[in-house]
């Protein structure tokens, strides 16, 4: 089970993150209480190994300026949240993540569009994502997208995610406000968050 920390701000969180087996950090560059400077960004990913996926999330950003960050910070993916069409994504020189929200696209816009992975979320609130709501997780199974494909977000916790996995069969989850306290991350949660998802088995998957 693949497992990606979003919304990190400093390198002990990072650090902690990594030790515990992740396997994607996420840096936000587009606006919001998680949104981090290239330059400090740029700091946290040099202290990673290269096994750790450097994720940089933007919203609606030009294309220009997403490439400019992601040669800044070292990304291996960039993650679009926001309203981003197919040759948004085609026109990058990376590897695409591309978040959809459930309920709210067209299930054949999904499968076609051009990335590596689909972050399925929750419905959109007044920001997109890290709002720690749930969704229905059996939803995923109806779309018919192959489970090597998705990424399951929206409310997850160390208290749920293995429920969540078992339900909507993912490859792998990804986690923000569900490991903070008091808005800021939380090095207890981020490693029982990562425990409990890295024990869930493939025969414990539907």
């Amino acid at each position: 089970m693949l497992v990606k920390i979003c919304g990190i701000k400093n390198k002990e969180a990072a650090l902690v993150a990594e030790q515990a087996g992740v396997d994607f950090i996420g840096f936000v560059f587009a606006e919001s209480k998680r949104k981090i400077n290239p330059s400090t960004a740029a700091e946290i990913a040099t202290s990673l190994p290269s096994h750790v996926k450097k994720v940089g999330v933007f919203v609606n950003e030009t294309v220009d300026r997403m490439i400019e960050i992601a040669e800044v910070v070292g990304l291996d993916y960039i993650q679009l949240h926001g309203d981003e069409d197919a040759h948004v994504a085609a026109s990058l020189p990376y590897p695409v993540i591309k978040a959809f929200s459930v309920g709210e696209i067209e299930v054949k816009e999904m499968r076609d569009y051009p990335c590596e992975y689909l972050l399925l979320d929750s419905p959109k609130g007044a920001y997109r994502g890290g709002n720690g709501i749930t969704f229905d997780w059996s939803a995923v199974t109806e779309l018919a997208i192959p489970h090597e494909k998705i990424i399951l977000a929206g409310g997850l916790t160390a208290d749920n995610v293995r429920q969540a996995i078992q339900i909507a069969g993912p490859i792998g989850v990804d986690v923000s406000s569900g490991v903070e306290t008091n808005n800021e991350k939380d090095i207890e949660k981020i490693m029982q968050f990562i425990t409990e998802a890295k024990k869930t088995r493939k025969d414990e998957v539907l």
